[in-house]
């Protein structure tokens, strides 16, 4: 994943025309037609796609996955790359039969900065917070009335810099009622650190033919014992025990694929990673997988490991998290995102990695699929 410089020097004329590509993303739907064949795929319309994203199978549907945000969201001229991502997500409803766009959480890069010390700026990027939140906010709303979709927080979006505390500038631009489509959706939720029902501990329920009942379960950073007691709560109701579970979470895993045991944040009380499975996922069988982002840097953007709960079945844990591939002050993550195609055959969940920005140029788009064998697999939920 790591690019020359040559290269990257390419990308930064990408960033420029992000805008005219956001609108043409928007303008173009993409479906199966009544004989299973793909037409008007969603692109700039002078590009011809050597290899359009398309479901393997007619019959599955797709999870669409974004990394931590907050690479493109600190610095104003990298923005564009995540509205554009987004922007992409919403065309791919039909074509990719989309139920939902979910994000690992680290939405900024910092929660409450009121003034940059720059210039020159560095790792922690040039806008303040509030106008970092304006922007991941207003990219997500391209999403809301398209897709109930799923967030989760992570350590930058608490406390001043990171999880010195739970203060979150998250509830007042993610309010329950801003996406219409989470009224339908939405099962319960965990009162946050205040004390008020946000999305900050929620449920969300899906459901497919082959597949079932689905429910997304969003955790806190570092989530206190009460939200663990909620969640462990919820999976057990009787009209929940049935589906499937996925724990989306910032943190489950390090860079090496290990369960992280201890994480070095202010915030107080919480749960390591290794508590959030011990407490939580290991001891409940309809828990089928783990999602997370967090701990992707320079040399490793993703990682993945199993482990056997109580009940003998293994549990697929996945970390994806691109945002420095091109380095801490790159343009945010190269638009790589995953998409989770969930097969017919109920228990089969294809990963591939794509980049939209790359696809975006006709000079690129030969780079927009990430093909190595831990970017293109199989998770197999038992």
């Amino acid at each position: 994943m790591r690019r020359s410089k040559k290269f990257m020097k390419r990308i930064t004329t990408l960033t420029a025309i992000c805008a005219a590509t956001v609108c043409a993303l928007s303008a173009n739907a993409a479906y199966y037609d009544d004989m299973g064949k793909i037409v008007n795929f969603s692109h700039p319309p002078s590009i011809k796609l050597k290899k359009p994203p398309v479901l393997k199978d007619k019959d599955s549907f797709s999870i669409l996955m974004l990394g931590d945000p907050q690479s493109y969201i600190k610095f104003d001229f990298t923005q564009p790359i995540f509205d554009l991502m987004t922007a992409w997500c919403a065309a791919q409803k039909d074509v990719l039969k989309v139920k939902t766009v979910i994000c690992t959480g680290d939405l900024v890069e910092q929660n409450d900065i009121i003034a940059r010390d720059g210039p020159p700026f560095g790792e922690n990027g040039n806008q303040p917070s509030l106008a970092q939140w304006t922007a991941v906010s207003n990219s997500f709303k391209r999403l809301d009335g398209v897709y109930p979709y799923v967030l989760t927080l992570g350590n930058h979006d608490y406390g001043f810099e990171a999880a010195e505390d739970r203060h979150t500038h998250f509830n007042e631009f993610f309010t329950v009622l801003r996406n219409p489509l989470w009224a339908n959706h939405i099962a319960a939720t965990c009162p946050n650190a205040s004390g008020f029902n946000t999305l900050e501990n929620a449920a969300y329920v899906f459901e497919d033919k082959n597949w079932g009942k689905i429910m997304i379960i969003t955790l806190e950073f570092s989530p206190r014992d009460e939200v663990l007691a909620w969640a462990d709560k919820i999976v057990n109701l009787p009209h929940f025990k049935n589906h499937k579970v996925i724990i989306l979470t910032h943190s489950i895993l390090s860079t090496n694929g290990e369960i992280i045991q201890k994480e070095n944040y202010k915030v107080s009380p919480c749960n390591y990673p290794i508590q959030i499975w011990e407490k939580l996922i290991k001891k409940n069988a309809n828990i089928k997988l783990v999602l997370s982002g967090h701990t992707g840097d320079t040399k490793t953007h993703c990682a993945f490991r199993k482990e056997k709960n109580d009940f003998g079945k293994e549990v697929p844990m996945m970390m994806f998290n691109p945002q420095a591939v091109g380095g801490w002050t790159g343009n945010g993550g190269d638009g790589w995102l995953r998409i989770l195609e969930f097969m017919p055959d109920g228990k089969t969940i294809g990963v591939r990695t794509y980049s939209p920005l790359f696809a975006a140029s006709a000079r690129t788009q030969d780079l927009a699929w990430s093909t190595a064998d831990f970017d293109e697999f199989e998770i197999e939920i038992q």
